[in-house]
């Protein structure tokens, strides 16, 4: 079969489109053919040589797709032959082996899709997952009724915004270009605002009646972050859950010193949190198969990309450019 190889970390270059055996299914597990692949950015972590979850190496990279049960290993009858299925990494020993045609993972780790469901839309669902999560999980005890979504044309960032929608949440979407927030309106998020040409702080003030945000989504991190606390409502909570640009501020108690009088809450999120927790993945995954199923989240996708061509998707995704999420086929 064909399949992108890490040897070493580095650039998109790095990514050698190889042939390798096709593997075979042992005690409890399934061949599955793969359809489509999601580009997500802990693989770039990865080729790079920096996520704190690194897989051996030499390795095939990639966390999620979307394919059919192909085959059986011994003692294995389910998901039956032919059952479209979502892998997830997260699902497996190591968060890796998914750039590739073929994947034998355990019986578990393949979630039946159910009848009606795009094999293209359900391979982006590790984002909905980590979106999921930080709305639902990582923000509880917070009462929301509106949310400030970072990086909002994002993969994980859409998906927040549909997440929110589906909650009966007001959005408010941050993005860099105009074609960016036009896309969030898109998705039906009440506003939109472009962090290259708006004062974020201040139009978020004058959105909200000088309120704020009960919830504040952050991939960033940076020195940037200590403005969140200014767009934060009273109560309210600002949920880091990446580090783009870097460690947060430093000063990260002196920004919310400033804003005591509205007595701030911050958490610090990663999904491996629930890494030793298969029964809390599972149960939002029975959620997220439920909306995609139902129509209510409809990822944006924002190119399909030959698998051979994995280095180039990666350096388009760490361009800034995409808007939505990045496929490969096999």
């Amino acid at each position: 079969m064909k399949a992108i190889l890490l040897r070493r970390p580095g650039g998109p270059e790095a990514l050698e489109y190889v042939e390798v055996p096709t593997p075979v299914p042992g005690e409890g597990k399934v061949l599955v053919k793969a359809d489509t692949i999601g580009v997500s950015m802990p693989e770039v972590l990865v080729r790079r040589g920096t996520y704190a979850w690194m897989p051996p190496l030499p390795a095939i990279p990639g966390i999620e797709l979307s394919g059919t049960v192909v085959a059986h290993g011994p003692n294995t009858a389910e998901p039956a032959l032919g059952q479209p299925v979502f892998v997830s990494a997260r699902d497996l020993p190591a968060r890796a082996g998914c750039y590739a045609e073929y994947i034998a993972v355990p019986a578990r780790a393949a979630h039946p899709l159910p009848p009606g469901c795009s094999l293209e839309a359900a391979a982006c669902l590790s984002n909905y997952q980590v979106a999921y999560h930080v709305l639902h999980t990582a923000a509880r005890g917070v009462e929301a009724k509106r949310v400030l979504v970072h990086t909002a044309a994002g993969g994980v960032g859409s998906a927040a915004v549909q997440l929110a929608l589906i909650a009966g949440l007001e959005v408010i979407g941050v993005a860099g270009s105009e074609k960016k927030t036009r896309a969030i309106l898109g998705l039906s998020a009440q506003h939109a605002i472009d962090y290259r040409s708006e004062d974020v702080v201040a139009r978020v003030r004058e959105l909200t009646g000088g309120r704020g945000a009960d919830l504040i989504l952050d991939p960033i991190g940076g020195k940037g972050f200590g403005r969140n606390f200014d767009m934060l409502a009273p109560l309210g909570m600002v949920v880091s859950y990446g580090r783009l640009d870097g460690p947060p501020d430093a000063d990260l108690l002196t920004a919310m010193r400033a804003n005591s009088a509205k007595s701030p809450a911050v958490r610090f999120f990663t999904i491996h949190s629930f890494d030793d927790r298969p029964d809390i993945r599972a149960a939002a995954m029975t959620v997220l198969l439920d909306h995609l199923a139902a129509g209510r989240i409809r990822p944006l996708i924002h190119d399909r990309l030959p698998l051979a061509e994995a280095g180039r998707a990666q350096a388009l995704l760490e361009s800034g450019q995409v808007i939505g999420k990045l496929l490969l086929k096999p």
